[in-house]
């Protein structure tokens, strides 16, 4: 459940969301190149990337002076899975509601 948490912590934010779009739009990055559009400090572009790491979702590579960080999409599987365990409660919910439209439609014709 910890591993669940740490990416449902790390999707929350909406830059790091924008971050994790544009490693998936673009392959691996340049932190500079991560950081240059967004509006804020260096150490804030930092932070947010430390929580995507945390969450496995990025990874971090050094070539010479240069470090590279590129998407880790696997770990995502983990909110799909939680969301899925609820899409059957739902549907039935949804199905059962459903039912009942039906039956009052049936009953005022009749």
């Amino acid at each position: 459940m910890r591993e669940l948490t740490d990416v449902l912590t790390a999707i929350a934010h909406p830059t790091r969301r924008a971050i994790i779009s544009r490693l998936a739009a673009s392959g691996p990055m340049r932190f500079t190149d991560i950081a240059e559009p967004l509006a804020m400090h260096l150490n804030a572009v930092t932070k947010h990337l430390k929580t995507l790491e945390r969450a496995r979702l990025v990874k971090r590579n050094r070539a010479g002076r240069e470090v590279f960080v590129s998407l880790q999409p696997a770990r995502l599987r983990l909110v799909s899975e939680y969301v899925h365990e609820y899409e059957h409660f739902w549907n039935q919910r949804l199905n059962e509601f459903e039912k009942q439209f039906k039956n009052k439609k049936l009953n005022k014709h009749t």
